[in-house]
This record gives C-alpha cells, structure tokens and sequence, in this order.
C-alpha cells in the first residue's frame, strides 16, 4: 500500500463523527427498510390471498394456499435474493460500490408496483405473476446486502464502525415494523369501509371483492420509501477505500473524502499506486492464499448465517401459524378475510414492537463496547435456551392462561435473535475480507443466510403441520408439529454457538488491519506498513 493511500484511510479511520456519517446510515438504512418491509409484508396477507383465490365451495374452513403456492410465494423472494447477493456482490467490487449501488433501487421500486399489481385469468395465474416480480424484488434486495455494509463500512471510522454498519442493518426492524402498521391501517379501513360476515355465518359473503385490494395496497407500498431514496444514493460518491485500494487513484480518493467528511487531504498522484503487479496482495478469491489467510473466516460467516436464517426467517414467516396454534389468533373460521389480516398485523406488530425492534438497537448500542464475538455468541446462547424452554414445555404453553407467558418467551428469542447473530453476521464481512473482495465476500456470506432462509420458508412450511391427519391445513402431509419443530430450531441455534467459534473479532482495529491489507512486502514495503501502524495507533489525523 503507498504512502499517499495509507494518509487518506488513516484519515477515515480517526475521523470523528459527522453529520454524513449520519446522512449515510440513513440512506443505506432506508434501502434495508424497504427490504424488511417487502420480504415479510407477504407473510400478513398469505391468509388473505388463500380465501380470495383458493376458496372451496362447502369447505369448513377459509381456503388457503395450496401447499406449493403457498412455499412459492413465501420462498421465491428469498431465491431471488441469494441470486441477487452473489451477483451485485461481485458486481460492487468489479465496477465500484456507488455505480450499482442505484440499480438495485430501482429494480425493488419497480417490483414492489408490479407484485400489487399482479394479475392472470385464473388463481394460479394471479400467483405466478406475483411470484414473478417477487423473484426480481428479490434479486434487487439481494444487492442492497453487500452494497449496503461495504458502503457504511468503508465510510466509517474505526472506533464506531460496529455501530453505523448496525444502526443501517437495524433499519430492518422499523420496516418490520412499518409493514405491520400499514396493514393494520389498511386493513382497519377496509373492515370498516365494507362490513362483512364471518367465515362461519357467510362462507362467500366472509371476503368482500374489495378484499383483493388489501394484500395490493400492502404490497405496493413498499416502493415508496426506495423510490424517496433513490436521489440521495445517486449523490454519494464512491468509497474512499474502494478508490484508493481497489481503483488505485489515491487523489481521487482524497477529494471525494474531502467533499463530505469535511476533511482536507491533499494527496499527489503516487506511482506505486497504480502498479497492482508489485502489490503481493492481489490474490483471488479462489488462491491459496485467499484460503490461508481468510479460508477460515469465511466458513465462519457463511455457516453462522446460514443457520441463523434456518431459525430467524422460519420464525417470523410463520408467526401466526403458531399463534395460532396456541390459540392466541382466533379461528379463521370466526372471522371475515379482512379482519383476520388486521388480527395477524396486530400480533407481529406486537412482537416487533416488543422483541424485534429494540434488540437492533441494543446491538446498535453496544456493539463497540462488548464487541461482535461476544454479542453473537451471547445472542445463539438465549436463542437456543429460549427455543428449547417454548418447546420442551410446549403443551403448557397451549392452556389459555399461560399464552402470555408464551408470547413473552417468543418476544425475548426475537430480542436476542436481533441484539445478537442477526446483526453481527451482518456487520463482521463487511470488516474482515480485503477491499477488492469485500463485497463479494459479504454477499457470498449473506446468500448462505438466505439458503438458511429457504429452508426456514420451505421446511418449516412442513414441518410445523400437525402429526393428526385431520389438523393439518388442506393439502398438507402430516407433519412433526409445532413442538418437534421448534425443538430442531433449538437444535440449529446450539450449532451457531459451535460455527460462531470460527469469527473473528473486529472491535476496534482498522479495516486494513482485519484484512491485512496493511502488510507488504519488497524494499521499504515493511517500513511503509509499520508507518501505517504508528498513526493509527498514536491516534494522529493525518496534516493538512
């Protein structure tokens, strides 16, 4: 690394705290709002779209999504964002982090109208399309992953770097949140704008046509927040790092920096640093060398991910198939299509508020003082106990004066899920794995999550069905149960804690130090990197 380049990232790294730095959690938060908000709104309507387009003539109960529709629909969005995470992944350290940074934007603005605005000549038809524009959302919430960490990574400074990259991730919990609140007031107006029986006075008069613009409207909203942020991306300049280390035009760099952390650096154009066949750190990420030095880290990262999302997504999809099944949603049967959308918004809105929301920001909080080892560890932990104390005693939880209990027990594994390996597996690739292969590093690790997901959405679509023939939803095989299901969530948590061993810990080091970037070797290379050593450790800005 020259001389002129370690001035500028030595300047990123003791910068205090700015009004951008700020400015950028907002903008790449806001990305990770609309993603939160589209992959688990479809999880308040799945009902409703069951009773619209799958109603049986003379059925006890409201229809519901067949079997493979209904996996469709919940895991296509997934399929899209473990193709869209490895593609933009790569993309973002081929062509730089701000030049796609717009394009997966607008790939969920456009997707988001088109998934409400689904249509076909029968039911399945209807169910493709929306499939369709969800595979594509998908595919540009993928990319929002890698960019988004690199982006907020390479920006911040090293004492609160664990903060802004998790103050961006926990942008997730308010869209969680905020897809909770808007079905629940779209839902409310509906209910009220057009009254209907319920399912078992009424089987057909149980879901008004103007139903069908419910599950439209809730979907489509999510276009809004990504379409406001859109200008505000296509303004950022590129990474300092990103220019530095990886484009190699250090004076770039120091300009851009200057433009927006109020920072002024002057650096010469250095002919070292356009030479990369004298850089001994140019290695693939299929070398060797990459394997020595790395291999290791990103077994830990994938594998952690991966088994977090098994029990994180199976956990939030499918909510209120547990709820009900502890009795705390009423039978569908009891109710109209449209009042049970508002019931199914007013529980998850109720866990996100009380479990999902503040644990974000107790990471948020606290990252940088307890470090990103310590919270992910602790995090699998009370994941695991939590999943095994719902699950052991599970019958005991069904009995009607203990569902509080329950639900309070579910509230607390979604708060340590959060103020532990949901945001950790997020923050730590995007700290660890050098600067040209940092974004493809994050996105290969976040596609491992979301094949964790996939089994969540698919597996547990399954597994959570009933052992008794006769309680399973229509077209569904018997399965193992709530319980039993449960119990290997707890099983997937225990293993976290044995991959989490394999991470790293990156509290309070330099992004050049983590990855290593900061070693060379030839004549003076040493001296330069032990150079680079002596400022970040003295603590000094680099002069003007």
């Amino acid at each position: 690394m020259a001389r002129k380049g370690k001035e500028v990232l030595n300047a990123l790294d003791a910068a205090k705290t700015q009004m951008y730095h700020f400015t950028a959690i907002v903008i790449a938060g806001m990305g990770f709002f609309t993603d939160a908000y589209d992959l688990f709104s479809i999880s308040l309507v799945t009902k409703l779209l069951g009773r619209i387009y799958y109603h049986v003539d003379g059925s006890k109960k409201p229809g519901t999504l067949p079997p493979n529709v209904a996996a469709a629909v919940n895991g296509v969005a997934f399929c899209g964002t473990l193709a869209g995470q490895l593609f933009f992944g790569w993309l973002g350290d081929k062509l730089g982090r701000k030049k796609v940074y717009g394009i997966t934007l607008m790939v969920m603005v456009l997707c988001s109208l088109g998934s409400g605005l689904s249509f076909g000549h029968s039911s399945n038809g209807v169910m493709a399309t929306l499939c369709f524009f969800r595979f594509w959302l998908g595919f540009g919430i993928g990319g929002d992953y890698p960019l988004s960490a690199t982006i907020m990574s390479e920006y911040a400074n090293k004492k609160t770097r664990g903060a802004f990259i998790a103050a961006v991730f926990a942008m997730q919990g308010f869209g969680i949140l905020a897809g909770g609140i808007v079905s629940l007031i779209v839902s409310s107006a509906f209910d009220h704008a057009f009254d209907a029986p319920t399912y078992a006075v009424d089987p057909v008069g149980s879901t008004v046509p103007q139903a069908d613009y419910v599950w439209r409207i809730v979907l489509m909203f999510g276009a809004i927040p990504a379409l406001l942020t859109y200008y505000w991306r296509m303004k950022m300049p590129e990474t300092a790092r990103y220019t530095a280390l990886v484009a190699r035009n250090t004076k770039q760099a120091a300009a851009d920096m200057s433009k927006v952390l109020q920072v002024d650096l002057i650096a010469e154009e250095d002919p070292q640093t356009n030479s990369s066949s004298s850089n001994p750190n140019s290695f693939g990420l299929f070398s060797k060398e990459f394997a020595r030095r790395h291999g290791l880290h990103l077994v830990g990262t994938t594998t952690t991910w991966f088994l977090l999302d098994i029990a994180y997504y199976s956990s939030n999809l499918f909510q209120k198939d547990i709820y009900s099944a502890i009795g705390w949603i009423p039978a569908a049967e009891t109710m109209n299509a449209v009042h049970e959308v508002y019931t199914v918004s007013r529980a998850q809105t109720l866990i996100a508020l009380c479990g999902t929301v503040p644990g974000y920001w107790f990471t948020v909080a606290l990252i940088d003082y307890l470090g990103r080892f310590f919270i992910q560890l602790m995090g699998f932990i009370f994941m695991t106990v939590f999943m095994f104390a719902l699950a052991i005693p599970y019958d005991h939880w069904r009995h009607r004066e203990n569902r509080i209990g329950f639900l309070v027990m579910y509230s607390l594994t979604m708060f340590f899920a959060n103020f532990g390996p949901n945001a950790t597996t997020f923050v730590v690739p995007a700290e660890i794995f050098p600067a040209r292969l940092r974004s493809t590093c994050h996105g290969i690790s976040a596609a491992c999550g979301k094949a964790g997901a996939i089994v969540g959405a698919f597996g547990f679509l399954y597994a959570a069905q009933s052992t008794d023939p006769k309680k399973t939803d229509a077209g569904y095989p018997p399965g193992i149960g709530v319980r039993n299901s449960l119990l290997m969530l707890g099983g997937v948590n225990f293993l976290g804690i044995v991959f989490t061993l394999l991470v790293p810990e990156s509290k309070g080091k330099s992004l050049e130090e983590l990855s290593r970037e900061d070693e060379e070797g030839g004549s003076g290379g040493g001296g330069d990197a032990r150079e680079m050593m002596d400022v970040a450790n003295s603590g000094r800005t680099v002069p003007v």
